[in-house]
């Protein structure tokens, strides 16, 4: 399943419907064979989305453990309370671990959130939600699920404005939480290879569903990655009183992410 970002560092209206396609998650159409090796390494719960339903606390903060260092996201599950409660089980369930952050363009976001493991990938192909109203803007360092053009779309993959991206807040993307530790590392994430393919230098959203990280090591050296994400203790304050701000319906999380 594979979830794919706004496209393009020039980033302009004309080239949004083109970007929301790249950025469309691309489901996994073929289940790859699942390895030995690979199905030692993920939670098998993972295999049954409609089993993790758990409901996210009010706030809870995730410890992202990267290639670049450590950042931590903490989320508010009142801006966007079904994104909150499907990245709080896949966090639990370490959906998010050896996963790479597979597009990242300079000025514009980092995206991840397809797994490493092919097999957890067909899992979550269509396990979609439902969209939730934008409450907060794509402010610089907020967190916002992927989502393709049609409504409801949404399904592991997320990506972090690397800018402030309120153009993105007409179409239906609602941050969910926010960088609250380590945003320069978020800055750092290897850029080189930029949009994916077809229109980039990047890796194929598709490609990745099917084979897994080998696909991305092979041909994308360079990326980083995540080692693991979990969950961890009391929430920092978020930098900025969003809350109010959010209560507002005009400034809403709009595009870096779309499902085909």
């Amino acid at each position: 399943m594979t979830k794919v970002y706004v496209c393009a560092a020039v980033l302009i209206f004309a080239s949004l419907a083109t970007t929301q396609q790249s950025l469309a998650q691309s489901a996994t159409k073929t289940p790859a064979h699942r390895s030995t090796a690979a199905a030692a390494t993920y939670d098998h719960a993972l295999l049954k989305p409609a089993l993790l339903k758990a409901q996210a606390p009010d706030t809870y903060q995730v410890k992202f453990t990267t290639t670049k260092g450590e950042f931590v996201v903490t989320v508010t599950r009142a801006w966007a309370p079904i994104g909150a409660d499907r990245f709080y089980n896949l966090v639990r369930h370490h959906f998010y671990d050896n996963a790479s952050f597979f597009r990242v363009i300079g000025g514009f976001m980092a995206q991840f959130g397809v797994s490493a493991y092919p097999p957890v990938s067909a899992a979550w192909e269509k396990a979609e939600i439902k969209d939730d109203p934008v409450v907060q803007s794509n402010l610089k360092g907020y967190i916002t699920f992927a989502a393709a053009s049609e409504p409801n779309s949404r399904t592991t993959q997320v990506f972090i404005n690397l800018v402030d991206n309120k153009r993105l807040d007409a179409s239906r993307f609602a941050p969910f939480g926010q960088v609250t530790e380590g945003m320069d590392v978020v800055e750092a994430l290897n850029s080189e290879y930029g949009e994916g393919a077809p229109d980039g230098k990047g890796p194929d959203q598709e490609q990745i569903g099917k084979q897994g990280k080998p696909y991305l090591d092979k041909g994308w050296p360079k990326l980083d990655s995540i080692k693991t994400a979990v969950i961890v203790g009391a929430p920092a304050p978020a930098k900025k009183p969003v809350a109010k701000p959010a209560a507002k319906a005009a400034a809403k999380p709009a595009a870096p992410a779309s499902q085909k």
